[in-house]
């Protein structure tokens, strides 16, 4: 018999911390993803979304944890669209660390939309209201009032 005291142990431990390795998932019967989810620094992380069915496509995601302002690059891209393709990761992840290093008191996202121009495509810059799952991963505590990451099954 289980007692009381045990009971609400269990239910005072705090739950296991989400790593920023399990926010990595593939996904569309394993055509599609996110993954190499990175702790920036200062409330901000990163990741990449991919795809590669009948075309390839590589997308960096920079997000802040506390406002939920996000910036969304394409950097890579072959038989998506019909545009020439173009594999500029290394150019931009070079930007964004770059901006991330210079003066972290007057970084903006707008000021990385412009450093980013015209290397990235489709860059766009947004604020989200849920939690991303590197957010959850690496700053829980930076929530507010965003809906709180849920685990993709």
């Amino acid at each position: 018999m289980i007692r009381l005291a045990t009971i609400l142990a269990m239910l005072a431990a705090p739950a296991s911390a989400l790593t920023l390795a399990e926010c990595e998932r593939v996904t569309h019967i394993s055509h599609g993803g996110v993954a190499a989810h990175r702790d920036l620094g200062a409330g901000r992380v990163a990741w990449v979304d991919w795809w590669s069915q009948e075309g390839v496509f590589t997308d960096i995601t920079v997000a802040d944890c506390k406002t939920g302002e996000f910036l969304r690059t394409r950097v890579r891209e072959e038989r998506m669209s019909e545009r020439a393709p173009f594999d500029r990761t290394d150019a931009v992840r070079g930007i964004i660390e770059t901006e991330l290093r210079a003066a972290p008191a007057l970084f903006s996202f707008e000021r990385l939309r412009d450093a980013i121009h015209p290397k990235g495509k489709d860059i766009k810059v947004a604020t989200r209201d849920t939690e991303p799952c590197a957010c959850a991963a690496a700053y829980p505590e930076l929530r507010g009032d965003k809906t709180p990451y849920e685990v993709q099954e």
